[in-house]
């Protein structure tokens, strides 16, 4: 039997992150689990024209970033359904979001990582890799990758008929 305590879901907040929102959101609840739902915000400090220069000018960019996706992430996590499913949402900051990801998922006892993936050509996936990809060769648990867009496996009835039971 699956026992699933646990589900991730990572975003970018892009369209293929709302799409494995849905499916990691019916996946928990199915579940009776704890919907984990992580963004790892980029580090602006290390990237760019050097970190001196963005402390000097920008001291407070990176605590902007943050706040930033903590609101958008405080909005995905709005669930209008009658009963309320226990949610963790979670903002990380680091520029590996691979690693993150898949760290996070070790520390909190994840059973289950959904994430979504732009399906991007082969010399696009060679030349920038796959955020995805490094998940599923890391992660501690499975990884149900939802793809941009996605077969319509997650239904309005399909929901209800999982509350009824």
């Amino acid at each position: 039997m699956i026992l699933l305590k646990n589900v991730l879901v990572a975003t970018d907040f892009g369209e293929a992150s709302d799409a494995a929102l849905i499916y990691g959101r019916a996946l928990a609840r199915a579940f009776g689990a704890t919907l984990h739902v992580l963004h790892v915000a980029e580090n602006v400090f290390t990237r760019g024209i050097g970190g001196e220069a963005y402390i000097a000018v920008f001291p407070d960019l990176q605590k902007d970033v943050e706040e930033a996706a903590r609101k958008q992430l405080d909005e995905l996590l709005i669930d209008n359904d009658p009963v309320a499913l226990p949610t963790r949402g979670v903002v990380l900051t680091s520029n590996t979001p691979a690693m993150a990801i898949v760290d996070y998922a070790k520390e909190a006892g994840v059973d289950l990582i959904v994430m979504g993936t732009h399906g991007r050509g082969a010399v696009a996936h060679l030349l920038m890799g796959s955020v995805a990809e490094r998940v599923v060769r890391t992660a501690p648990c499975p990884v149900l990758t939802v793809r941009s867009p996605e077969h319509d496996f997650v239904k309005p009835d399909t929901l209800a008929a999982v509350q009824k039971a």
